[in-house]
């Protein structure tokens, strides 16, 4: 797509072989808006040729020719003939990291976690904005940036055994799947100007903010409340991966900017590029409360997981676009905040606990149990024991009487001898 940046892919075991400040790398080209990630993109390298022969198995020879039966030749036997297309099957059998999948759940790979916004990723943020507003079942899977598509990019799906990569298609592709077509009811003069405005916010706005990151490492670090440890699941200080991050972050995300075009201005005219797609968006909105009316299509999903990018930065850390937005753009600001309540209502739990599945209700603890198993147990022992105590009262109280009843008669007799002498 027109909005990736194509980069060489990671080969298949290549992440076993890298230590922490690759990891680094990794998390330097995660940060960045640009398109979805390509995996040499994460780690910020140069821009390569996509997928090549090289990263590809070759295909078995044998599996391509008929099975022989030897030198005499009287052709493939019959177990031969069986045996050869359960090979092919077999090695034709797709890859998944999630062996142990759930039917129909879409297991969702992308960046982790910040305290600011749920992805700064708008690629990543647009995937699962999506699939919250078609009400699919998903989950997150965590694996600390050390993972990629077979076309090296983040985010990917996997769902039923097969991965589906590239943010649009695998929305197009569940779209089709599910019957979850969002703009299933705009018409085609609607879902031409939805198609403009998505190429602007993907191929250009988004690069206006990468553009501002790259140049601004770290405020954006501080801006989002990045923590790299926890993104990259590393041991290495912070104040050494902070280090390797602006190195690598800064570098590379200019060099990228600067390839797409917008690199060669300046800094205030990168900006005022940004200021005026804010402005075609806001007027579009106008005073609707989604795009297209009352409810939410896909530009909505894509507006809202790039201005959140703007939205969603600490108020401490001056960002001009942020400013024009909130000043100017006051209806952009509802429209995040509707998507937010809408999709994200588990936003706190996401931005404070960093909890990739939020979303997914948690069993209760163990310990909780056992602690009720153990209070259900103390209250029938107590009961058990004030049985007892009250039995072995009554039994004091039914002895005691027995005792006072002969002495009662005894002194009963006596009165009357008494009497009878006076």
């Amino acid at each position: 797509m027109a909005t990736e940046t194509e980069n060489k892919p990671v080969v298949a075991g290549e992440e076993e072989k890298k230590v922490e400040a690759p990891a680094v790398e990794a998390a330097a080209a995660a940060a960045p808006a640009a398109a979805d990630k390509p995996a040499e993109a994460a780690a910020a390298a140069a821009a390569g040729g996509g997928d090549t022969a090289a990263d590809k198995k070759p295909e078995e020879k044998a599996d391509a020719a008929p099975a022989a039966g030897g030198e005499g030749g009287d052709g493939a036997t019959s177990s031969d003939a069986a045996a050869a297309p359960a090979k092919k099957e077999k090695e034709m059998k797709p890859t998944v990291h999630k062996a142990n999948f759930e039917k129909d759940v879409v297991y969702l790979y992308q960046f982790t976690r910040t305290p600011m916004l749920p992805s700064i990723s708008p690629f990543c943020l647009k995937v699962e904005t999506w699939l919250r507003l078609a009400g699919l079942k998903y989950e997150n899977i965590d694996h600390k940036l050390k993972l990629r598509s077979k076309k090296g990019q983040l985010p990917f799906v996997e769902v039923n055994g097969e991965e589906i990569a590239d943010s649009t298609i695998i929305m197009q592709e569940l779209a089709t799947r599910y019957d979850k077509d969002l703009d299933a009811a705009l018409t085609q003069e609607q879902r031409n100007i939805a198609h403009a405005m998505i190429s602007m916010l993907e191929n250009h706005l988004v690069w206006v903010v990468l553009s501002w990151r790259s140049k601004n490492t770290e405020q954006m670090l501080k801006g989002y409340k990045i923590n790299l440890q926890h993104a990259l699941g590393s041991r290495l200080p912070n104040a050494l991966l902070n280090f390797f991050f602006k190195f690598q972050f800064s570098r590379k995300g200019a060099k990228k900017v600067k390839a797409q075009g917008l690199g060669v201005h300046k800094p205030e005219e990168i900006e005022e590029f940004g200021r005026k797609d804010l402005k075609v968006l806001s007027e579009l909105l106008a005073d609707k409360p989604f795009f297209f009316g009352d409810e939410p299509t896909t530009l909505d999903c894509v507006a809202f997981s790039v201005l959140a990018q703007i939205h969603f930065i600490l108020d401490e850390v001056k960002y001009g676009l942020k400013e024009f937005m909130q000043e100017n753009c006051p209806n952009l600001v509802g429209h995040v905040s509707r998507i937010k309540e809408r999709c994200f209502p588990d936003w706190e739990d996401i931005c404070t606990k960093l909890d990739l599945n939020a979303h997914i209700p948690k069993p209760e603890p163990e310990t909780k149990e056992n602690k009720e198993g153990a209070d259900t147990e103390k209250t029938a022992e107590q009961d058990k024991n004030e049985s007892e105590k009250e039995l072995e009262k009554d039994n004091s109280n039914e002895k005691s009487e027995k005792k006072e009843e002969p002495e009662k008669v005894v002194e009963e007799n006596k009165e009357k001898e008494e009497a009878a002498a006076k």
